[in-house]
């Protein structure tokens, strides 16, 4: 790529270094605080109901490992076409504007139909529509707020700060969600449920009052003529289309999510409460992961941390040979949540550096459909493998590591302007 060209693909007419005035420090802060709490409230919801969501799908609805698995692979079908999501936020506003509206209908919606999720029959047939259309709000929040982050870690060079903070975010969603959904998994579905739902309304007038503005719409002669352009955009970014493949390839290995919730609970018995308590180890380790970030992002190329993170997955999964009681579930635990955050860590990283200027939220977007798309169809082919070799965990975890190891082959072909550029910030 050409270095012209390369101009046009990074935003290059933003601060080159840390806001330096007091008022520029406050914007800053102020916006980073906005954006974290609709990432920390969202994913609040979504952990605390989740881990009950699931327990109902195995226990009253009577889900195999890789029909549970095919579940939300499909009422999560949303998510691979997120794009969409991010072109209507960043071309077509809605009520007079491209976010705040977005936010405010797709939050309502969500919480509605989590409580509607809870009220239907107990079967295949009802939930999984009900859940599906409830997603719908999910990728829409997700889409506009991701929109936001970008345009904000492109103002103040902060992409590496950003990803930290959002990652952060989910972790800390994982600390308080995990016990908390564990122990209302023993209630009925509507108390969970409601929580989540209430979450989402709460952060309702929140980011109405304080979102920044929107960012200006390039002019066009109507929208759709500006979803063509950005579509253009984006299919002419080599850095955005190899960044694509190279998180593809980094979420691809056969997944142990689904099949380690059925090994913790039909072979090692473990209670509700502690496979809540299980994930919020994970969480706090993963927080700390998040922290340890920060400072590497500032340090270290993208390819030096997206190789470590890759060998360092593969450790992780390696560990899990040895998950027979609750004292190893606990250590491991720990050493998962650390190596599945410094996994995700550069798929974020990858994800903002990668958008170019004007398609934050559907660049943003293609990114993230990416990485659902792949980690969930990786899911499902690991339930599979778990049904096939009669619900053992160690085959899958050789096959789990073995091809998380073999990606290391295309981490030399990263593209450049992603590889050798280091965070804005480092020094």
């Amino acid at each position: 790529m050409t270095t012209a060209a390369l101009k046009d693909e990074l935003p290059t007419d933003v601060p080159a270094a840390s806001p330096a005035s007091a008022t520029e420090r406050r914007e800053y802060l102020r916006q980073s605080s906005i954006i974290a709490a609709g990432w920390l409230a969202t994913n609040l919801g979504l952990q605390i109901a989740l881990l009950p969501l699931k327990f109902v799908l195995k226990d009253e609805v009577h889900l195999t490992a890789a029909a549970l698995s095919s579940f939300f692979f499909l009422g999560n079908f949303t998510n691979y076409i997120k794009p969409l999501a991010g072109v209507m936020t960043d071309s077509i506003p809605l009520c007079g504007t491209r976010r705040r509206h977005y936010l405010l209908f797709s939050l309502l919606s969500t919480g509605l139909f989590w409580i509607l999720l809870s009220l239907v029959p107990r079967t295949y047939a009802w939930m999984l529509p009900v859940y599906t259309v409830m997603y719908v709000g999910v990728v829409f929040t997700s889409s506009t707020l991701g929109g936001v982050m970008v345009e904000a870690g492109n103002r103040f060079r902060a992409a590496g700060r950003f990803t930290a903070q959002r990652i952060g975010m989910f972790k800390l969603a994982e600390l308080a969600g995990g016990p908390i959904g564990g122990y209302l998994a023993g209630f009925p579905l509507i108390l969970p449920v409601a929580v989540c739902a209430l979450l989402h309304f709460a952060l309702i007038p929140i980011l109405m009052r304080h979102l920044p503005p929107d960012p200006p719409i390039k002019k066009a002669n109507s929208p759709w003529k500006e979803v063509a352009r950005q579509g253009r955009v984006l299919l002419g970014s080599r850095t955005l289309l190899g960044a694509g493949a190279m998180i593809f390839l980094l979420a691809a290995a056969p997944g142990l999510n689904t099949p380690l919730f059925y090994y913790q609970t039909n072979v090692l018995h473990f209670s509700k409460q502690f496979v809540g308590l299980l994930t919020t180890v994970m969480a706090a380790s993963g927080i700390v992961a998040a922290l340890l970030y920060y400072p590497a992002c500032r340090r270290f190329s993208l390819r030096t941390i997206v190789a470590a993170s890759i060998v360092a997955h593969a450790l992780g999964a390696l560990c899990y040979l040895w998950y027979r009681s609750p004292e190893t579930a606990l250590f491991i635990s720990v050493i998962s949540g650390v190596a599945t955050t410094f996994a995700m860590l550069p798929v974020y990283d990858i994800s903002l550096r990668a958008t170019p200027r004007g398609s934050e939220a559907i660049g943003y977007a293609v990114m993230m459909s990416m990485w659902n798309l792949t980690t969930n169809l990786s899911d499902l082919t690991g339930s599979k493998i778990f049904d096939m070799v009669g619900r053992r965990l160690e085959p899958l975890i050789w096959i789990d590591a073995a091809t998380t190891l073999l990606v290391l082959i295309a981490v030399p072909f990263m593209p450049r302007a992603l590889s050798s550029r280091e965070d804005p910030h480092a020094s």
